[in-house]
């Protein structure tokens, strides 16, 4: 048993840490809120968000595995430069205000726990990851982020501990519950926003790249080309993300019934900030589930923060042919890991331009919401080109489940630029909740 458990463990990879890496702190923040204002009334769509999820994710593995390439470089060989602009732009953008906006959020969960200045406590960290992400190795770094990944299960023991009311849980987890008022239509829309992030099929596509080059070492590899991929690779990567995938659910899922279970019950509806989500924890639920929550929102921006950066490195490295791999030492990518050392820094450096952390992560979703049905439309397009995927073209499931997505996404953004609620309203609600 204990070698089964260890051969699941190693065959996790990407899939597994792009699944984990969806529970930042602003995502975390969110689910926080929909629990305590709507109860459980938004757990159903952990459920029916996932093959969502996993549709997406599971093509841009397979673009990335079969190419030797991420997103960006198949973009740019096979679609306009215009196109692959757009989209590499908005990615970059909405990545670095979502950096600044996790660092504020972890490092508020620090202070929870060893009082101190945030700002003070935000550079440490950050200082912290972009060193480890510059010195360490591949792999080295990525069984880091699997056991931070692992550590978010800190939400699951706090949901344990506390929550009793289990039969309403599988009901509303079963059967969709809806709120007719424009307050529970905003936070569906910001719970698919914050649940189907662009980044993480930029940064799946890519790590699977890498993958693929690190099995070959030394050996020329074609990039942006099909090349053959074992079918024992493909079942791999169909596990490995599926997993991650149910996992970030998972967590969600958790954090929006332990919030139900302990301030909605209570009648504690409004959470202003990451202080107010925790601290309401502790007379209510005891020091554990606060300690756990706190411990989880750090462990999460941890793993988020190097990915956000990450991905957009591997956007520009893709787009200007630069050298660029997480497996290289700073002296032979330097542009690769300047990137990552440029969106940490100006990502820190958005709240002292007066732009705050809610204002950060409310364009951040504005922008999630322009650049994803682009995004899903030509990740689609991709896993049915035999170009850059050979024979592993998406199927009809895939790409029903494709298409299903697309259209959410198009209806979502649709909403935030249509709905009625004021834009600053809109924010108010869901952003000025978060931090």
């Amino acid at each position: 048993m204990a070698e089964k458990l260890k051969k699941i463990w190693r065959s996790l990879g990407p899939g597994f840490v792009t699944g984990a890496s969806d529970d930042d702190p602003s995502g975390v923040m969110t689910y926080a809120i929909a629990g305590a204002r709507f109860g459980n009334l938004t757990l159903w769509t952990m459920l029916y968000i996932l093959p969502l999820m996993v549709a997406v994710q599971e093509m841009s593995a397979r673009i990335g595995i079969s190419s030797s390439c991420g997103l960006a470089g198949n973009i740019k060989k096979y679609y306009s430069k215009s196109v692959l602009f757009f989209i590499a732009i908005l990615i970059i953008v909405s990545n670095t205000f979502n950096i600044g906006a996790d660092v504020f959020g972890m490092a508020s969960a620090v202070e929870l726990l060893t009082p101190g200045s945030t700002k003070s406590l935000s550079w440490i960290m950050v200082l912290l990851i972009l060193l480890l992400v510059v010195v360490l190795p591949y792999k080295k770094i990525v069984f880091i982020f699997k056991m931070l990944a692992i550590s978010l299960f800190a939400y699951m023991v706090a949901g344990f501990l506390v929550i009793d009311n289990w039969q309403d849980i599988l009901k509303k987890l079963l059967i969709p519950h809806f709120s007719l008022t424009k307050d529970y239509f905003v936070i569906l829309v910001a719970i698919i926003g914050t649940t189907i992030s662009p980044y993480l099929a930029f940064w799946q596509a890519s790590e699977e790249a890498e993958e693929k080059k690190l099995e070959q070492p030394g050996k020329k590899v074609f990039i942006c080309r099909y090349r053959e991929v074992p079918e024992e690779e493909l079942s791999r990567i169909k596990i490995d993300t599926r997993i991650g995938m149910f996992f970030s659910n998972l967590i969600g899922f958790f954090i929006i019934a332990l919030m139900s279970a302990v301030l909605f019950s209570a009648g504690i509806k409004d959470v202003e900030t990451v202080k107010d989500a925790a601290e309401a924890l502790r007379p209510l639920a005891g020091e554990y589930a606060y300690i756990l929550f706190s411990v989880g929102l750090i462990s999460a921006g941890l793993l988020t923060i190097p990915i956000l950066a990450g991905s957009s490195a591997y956007v520009l490295a893709e787009m200007f042919n630069w050298k660029g791999s997480l497996d290289q030492p700073f002296r032979k990518a330097k542009q690769f890991y300047g990137v990552i050392i440029a969106s940490a820094f100006i990502g820190m450096a958005i709240p002292y331009t007066g732009i705050t952390a809610v204002q950060a992560l409310f364009w951040t979703a504005l922008i999630h919401g322009i650049v994803a049905p682009f995004l899903i439309a030509i990740v689609i397009h991709m896993a049915n080109n035999k170009s850059i995927v050979g024979p592993n073209v998406n199927n009809r499931s895939s790409n029903v489940w494709g298409f299903i997505t697309l259209g959410i996404l198009i209806v979502s953004l649709a909403v935030i630029f249509t709905t009625e609620i004021p834009v600053h309203k809109g924010a108010a609600f869901i952003f000025n909740q978060i931090f």
